[in-house]
């Protein structure tokens, strides 16, 4: 058998592992969105405080801009704007270009190791929560180049883009930074295939505990 072949097949299994059956719920998509809408202005209005008190640390270490935007693919491809506390060094994408998150990344600043662990530098996402390009829970959004990356080296990646991305998902909940972008697929595909309000209660329960032992995956 050609290494070709192995190639074709392998690509083949994933297709069929990544398949989604999206069973379309309009109560539970109203219920979903109302949660965001209330989630996000709730969360802002506790959140605002800590993002002025880490924002003002983020500039004191090194001058830099407090916030920094980047493109994500949100539902069906479109492209918008993610907000985020910076974490990164300013001349982080000068260091390799766009990469996967990594434990122990070296472009990480002392205060941006905090903020990453306890979630506190994804509290603006709430304004994408609000403006409907996010949801609360969802597959975390990824770059339009690494998702371009990942669907060529695991088709059926892009499969995950059949719903909003969001602030916390199955995979963020069920693993940590040593999950390869196969694993965290794995965890997306099963959310999509059984999104219910039961699971959508548990994996806020695990965000919690993720916060404040600072584990899980990004």
């Amino acid at each position: 058998m050609s290494k070709n072949t192995i190639i074709s097949k392998e690509n083949d299994e994933n297709k069929n592992e990544f398949q989604v059956k999206l069973n379309k719920n309009m109560f539970y998509d109203f219920c979903k969105r109302s949660f965001d809408i209330i989630g996000s202005v709730s969360g802002l209005l506790i959140g605002i405080p800590f993002m002025i008190i880490f924002g003002l640390l983020v500039k004191l270490e090194d001058g830099g801009p407090i916030l920094y935007k980047q493109e994500r693919l949100g539902r069906s491809g479109k492209v918008f704007y993610i907000y985020k506390i910076r974490s990164m060094r300013i001349d982080a994408e000068k260091i390799g270009g766009a990469q996967w998150a990594q434990k122990d990344d070296p472009r990480i600043t002392k205060t941006g190791n905090f903020i990453r662990k306890t979630r506190i530098d994804e509290i603006p996402q709430l304004l994408n929560i609000l403006k409907g390009d996010m949801s609360i829970i969802g597959p975390r959004p990824e770059r339009p180049e690494l998702t371009n990356q990942f669907e060529e080296e695991i088709p059926g990646f892009i499969n995950r883009l059949v719903i909003k991305p969001g602030l916390t998902g199955w995979a963020q909940v069920n693993g940590g930074y040593e999950m390869t972008p196969k694993e965290k697929l794995k965890w997306d595909i099963n959310y999509i295939n059984n999104m219910s309000f039961v699971m959508d209660i548990k994996i806020i329960f695990k965000t919690v505990k993720v916060v404040f032992t600072g584990e899980g995956a990004r």
